[in-house]
């Protein structure tokens, strides 16, 4: 500060033939010495450090405090007299109402865009369980309310937050670094004043806790806390906002020229020659000493400040300087705007001029709102509404050198004036942290819940704290971190890792597998058995037992068969909708015809029987026309009902899923089912009566009585669908299509082997049996 007054005093362009003088006071930390001392300044009672203009005191403004407490003491009790504010360091988010501090201005940042950055920082890295720490003060206590209210947003949850001040008992300070110790995050803001962190970083270090990951606030990021093999173990890795560095040029040959003779009367300089050589300068000093201290050399006032170390010399490191330097700058230019005035021009807002030389606290607050000017630095300085300037920060991180000491680097910068989304601006690669690597350590209560899975928050705790629960077979979740799962499309089933949907397997009875090679063979076998068994009653047609109850109800019985053989060929294959409704419209039609002609052939059989009695004609009733009439009318009646079938509500391909939840079934809706029992019931019906016929008609005495074999062919063909009603309900998907098949085809083999097996058997095997006597029953049948 007294630097830049003094250059300001040498400077002929700004506040020209004005002299700025200062008092200086320490305000202890203290909010009841710093509000003294204000009171005093206002008062002109002053009896502080430094010197001012001759004459009557005029102390038209202040320079300060540091701490946000003090501050806002001050404010509060010189807020009446108009007496302007600015601060270098206080940065509480509180101090910007103006309608509470009307009078204080900085040039600090406030904590509202310091805790926007550093909920941006836990953001970009990843962190959602985090600790914090904090000043119980008002530094402390707003800046980590506006943290909260921040990092909330994005989703973050605090493991625990803990408060405390430099004044709290040594238990006290204990207890908060034991819970840092044993807190399930290694990741821990601090918005914590540097007196206060100094009394937590040694109880750090006496209990060793070497693996946290500090994220710092400004106030003690880049302060020098703990000697440098400490900083090396416990704070390496630390990285925070802090205020920007600009090197004011002379600086620092200045501060080394300090020396107590050219201030005899300055206290402070007496105590800083002192602290800083540890030796004594003052005798009085060295009376209050207690005799257990170590015994300090007394000064020789020969020590040189540019062979001594120390942050005094390494103006780099504090920005805080800086905006000590700006701070009185804008003192300067308010002053210099209202000599420009009072000179003749005129102000923006027509405020009236005041006179230089009889200046009123109040007048020069209006000044001071209106300063904007660039710095010799290039930085440009002014305020908004609230009395806050542009937020900008350094990002500096603590690294190990190649010496293998503490050294605190710029690793980015951040812009409030910049557009949304290019604030912040970040060299992640070259960030090192607590571990000492390059890898960003993790801060997760949970971990993160892949693609596949989604989060199920556990009960009582934060929700940030979840177990990952993997999502339900068809349902997906395709992004980290999904709170649902989405249920894939009907067709679509989720896929092992269940992150995907993919299209369900179509599956339905095809020619290339092994269960319908099977059926196929047997269909073609039993097309093959049923043309062989007609070529053989067609060279056989004129002998007796070809002829027996007419011949040609045989080659139509067979010709049926052979349909529904062939029919049952159409249950293979991808569903269409032509297959659909020839398949169980066809068969029902061949196998009335077949029953059809089944029925022909007992009926015929039990007429030959009433003819042994004299006088009968029953045969003739029922002779070779009314034979075909009825095979027609009877198989007319299921071509009608298959075609109202077809007209009203056909068969349709349909994708079942009802079956497999992964699996869609490809198969035949039956469409009418009233349509469709009355075409089953019908063939039932039909099968019912010719084997009660036959069963009747089965001890007619004929060495070759076909009912008998009838009875036994209808007994399996009931037999057969009879046990293929549970097996069809059963089955599931495909093998539903392949029980029926394989039901028409058993059927069908039924009929054909039980009703021509013998007849082949006699004609190919046993001729001399093929004769006329021998059928009717006159010549004893041979014993095989």
């Amino acid at each position: 500060m007294i630097f830049a007054i003094e250059e300001i005093n040498r400077n002929h362009l700004l506040l020209p033939n004005v002299t700025l003088g200062f008092r200086i006071h320490d305000d202890c930390a203290s909010s009841k010495i710093v509000t003294k001392a204000a009171l005093a300044l206002v008062n002109g009672q002053e009896t502080g450090l430094g010197y001012s203009c001759t004459g009557q005191s005029n102390v038209i403004g202040i320079v300060g405090t540091q701490g946000s407490s003090e501050s806002i003491a001050v404010a509060r009790v010189i807020g009446p007299f108009q007496v302007p504010m600015v601060s270098y360091f206080s940065t509480c988010t509180c101090l910007s109402s103006i309608e509470e501090y009307p009078t204080f201005f900085r040039t600090i940042p406030s904590d509202s865009h310091q805790s926007k950055l550093l909920a941006q920082l836990v953001q970009m890295f990843g962190w959602t369980w985090i600790g914090t720490v904090s000043s119980n003060n008002d530094y402390g206590r707003f800046g980590i309310q506006a943290f909260l209210e921040a990092v909330q947003k994005l989703g973050v949850c605090i493991a625990y937050s803990e408060s405390f001040y430099r004044t709290d008992s040594v238990e006290k300070i204990a207890k908060v670094v034991d819970t840092i110790k044993k807190g399930s995050t290694k990741v821990v803001v601090a918005l914590v004043s540097p007196g206060d962190m100094l009394f937590l970083l040694k109880e750090v270090v006496r209990q060793n806790v070497s693996d946290i990951q500090w994220l710092g606030s400004e106030a003690w990021v880049t302060a020098e806390l703990l000697p440098s093999w400490q900083s090396t173990r416990f704070l390496v890795g630390t990285i925070g906002p802090a205020i920007p560095r600009f090197h004011i040029s002379g600086l620092r040959e200045y501060l080394l020229k300090v020396h107590p003779s050219l201030f005899p009367d300055n206290i402070l300089v007496y105590e800083f020659w002192e602290t800083m050589f540890k030796c004594i300068l003052r005798e009085d000093h060295s009376k209050t000493r207690s005799n257990t201290e170590a015994p300090i050399h007394r000064c020789t006032t020969n020590e040189n400040l540019e062979e001594k170390s120390s942050t005094y010399s390494d103006i780099t490191l504090d920005g805080s300087s800086y905006n000590v330097y700006k701070a009185v700058y804008v003192y300067a230019h308010a002053l210099h705007n209202m000599l420009l005035c009072s000179e003749g021009k005129e102000q923006k807002n027509n405020k009236t001029c005041a006179d230089i030389t009889n200046l009123k606290r109040w007048q020069l607050l209006d000044f001071i709102r209106l300063v904007n000017f660039t710095t010799r630095t290039g930085d440009r300085v002014n305020f908004d509404n609230n009395g806050d300037p542009v937020a900008t920060y350094d990002l500096i991180n603590w690294k190990i050198n190649v010496n293998g000491s503490a050294e605190i680097v710029k690793v980015g910068y951040y812009n409030g004036a910049a557009p949304s989304g290019q604030q912040l601006t970040l060299d992640e690669e070259h960030v090192m942290w607590s571990s000492g690597s390059n890898k960003v350590p993790q801060a997760v209560c949970s971990e993160r819940c892949q693609p596949g899975s989604r989060k199920t928050v556990r009960k009582g705790q934060p929700i940030c704290c979840f177990d990952c629960t993997q999502c339900a077979d068809g349902e997906i979740s395709n992004t980290t971190d999904s709170l649902f799962c989405l249920k894939c499309p009907w067709e679509y089933w989720s896929n092992e890792r269940r992150d995907e949907c993919i299209p369900k397997k179509i599956e339905f009875l095809t020619f290339d597998e092994n269960i319908g090679i099977a059926l196929t063979s047997l269909a073609i076998v039993g097309v093959g058995l049923t043309v062989a068994i007609a070529a053989v009653f067609f060279q056989y047609k004129d002998t007796p037992i070809v002829k027996s109850n007419n011949s040609e109800l045989s080659f139509l019985l067979l010709f049926a068969l052979a349909l529904c053989f062939l029919c049952s060929l159409t249950f293979i294959g991808q569903p269409s909708v032509w297959s659909c409704m020839l398949r169980r419209t066809s068969f029902g039609i061949s196998f009335v015809l077949c029953i059809s002609c089944v029925l022909g052939k007992t009926i015929i059989v039990l007429m030959a029987f009433k003819t042994k009695f004299p006088n009968n004609n029953r045969v003739k009733l029922f002779g070779l026309g009314r034979q075909r009439f009825s095979i027609f009318a009877l198989t007319f009646i299921q071509i009608l009902l298959c075609a109202l079938w077809l007209s009203q509500a056909a068969p349709f391909p349909l994708k079942n899923g009802n079956y497999y939840r992964n699996i869609i079934i490809l198969e035949c809706d039956a469409g009418s089912t009233t349509i469709f029992y009355c075409v089953s019931g019908y063939i039932a019906l039909l099968s019912c009566v010719s084997f009660i016929l036959a069963y009747l008609a089965r001890k007619l005495p004929d060495n070759f009585n076909e009912a008998k074999y009838i009875t036994f062919s209808m007994l399996i063909v009931c037999a057969v669908w009879v046990t293929f009603i549970p097996a069809y309900v059963s089955s599931p998907g495909k093998y539903t299509v392949a029980v029926e098949m394989f039901a028409i085809l058993a059927s069908s083999f039924g009929l054909l082997v039980c009703i021509f097996a013998p007849k082949c058997y006699v004609v190919l095997l046993k001729p001399e049996c093929n004769t006329k006597k021998h059928i009717m029953g006159k010549v004893p049948s041979p014993k095989s």
